[in-house]
């Protein structure tokens, strides 16, 4: 088994890192970045008072601009819909100390 270990101080060079699984676009991980580190919690991502801080991070005039986004990453399975809330793929929270891959090659 090999072991590496990689140094991402930063959530946009976590997300970056995961990009290869996701393939979100540079700015879909921004926005995504900038919601994860104003978020209190990682259990509501997404909501108004999030979106409207992020627009004033990446300088967009209208948060709800910011809808177009949240669906792309829906849909891309950053991040997931349950309950009218959305919540963080456990794979995206830079928060984990370490996670595991198995990668099979036939």
């Amino acid at each position: 088994m090999k072991k590496i270990t990689i140094k991402a101080d930063t959530t946009l060079k976590y997300l970056q890192l995961w990009n290869g699984i996701f393939n979100l676009t540079d700015m879909e991980i921004q926005v995504l970045s900038v919601l994860i580190d104003q978020a209190d919690s990682l259990d509501d991502i997404c909501n108004a008072s999030l979106k409207k801080t992020a627009a004033i991070v990446l300088k967009i005039d209208d948060y709800r601009t910011l809808n177009n986004y949240v669906k792309r990453l829906k849909d891309k399975g950053a991040i997931n819909l349950k309950n009218k809330i959305y919540k963080l793929n456990t794979l995206l929270n830079p928060k984990l100390n370490e996670v595991y891959i198995t990668i099979q090659h036939d």
